[in-house]
């Protein structure tokens, strides 16, 4: 069964793409933004970037919805480091990976756009600071957000409807 983290930075199109891959899939999504304590939104929009000690809760929460997910489930989550990566496979060992990956200023633009989100646009930096890519050994693939979104989208549906992708 389909068990899926849509990661990127903020503003790469984790919950509208992961919405219409699930669509397509037959897949619930859900934001990952969902599970974080109170206490690390407030953290975020106040311009304060979270540490590994605000995450590691949160990432553990990431995990047990997935791996304790009934149905095929896609998850919008960040997931920068490699080790909130290991930290969600822990959880969920048959996690897959697909990295929303852009340009710094077609994602600033993006997020410069929407509205009702608590993450500022001035905590971007610190997301690619942060964010180390996918490796050869991780159960996962990155897809280009630069084309059109239909276009990413049908990547996305195609790679995760692949037993091994």
């Amino acid at each position: 069964m389909l068990k899926a983290i849509v990661m990127g930075v903020a503003g790469s199109g984790k919950s509208s793409v992961g919405h219409a891959v699930a669509d397509h899939l037959g897949a619930v999504y859900f934001d990952g933004d969902d599970l974080h304590p109170q206490s690390n939104i407030e953290k975020m929009a106040a311009g304060s970037p979270l540490d590994d000690t605000d995450r590691a809760p949160w990432l553990d929460k990431v995990g047990a919805a997935l791996m304790h997910a009934d149905s095929p489930t896609l998850i919008g989550c960040s997931a920068l480091k490699r080790a909130y990566r290991d930290r969600i496979r822990a959880a969920c060992p048959q996690a897959k990976f697909a990295h929303l990956i852009g340009d710094r200023g077609v994602i600033e633009v993006r997020m410069s756009a929407r509205t009702g989100h608590f993450m500022p646009v001035s905590l971007l930096d610190s997301q690619f600071a942060t964010l180390e890519p996918l490796q050869p050994d991780e159960a996962g693939f990155a897809v280009d957000i630069a084309q059109d979104f239909h276009a990413v989208v049908q990547q996305m549906v195609t790679r995760l409807s692949r037993p091994n992708s």
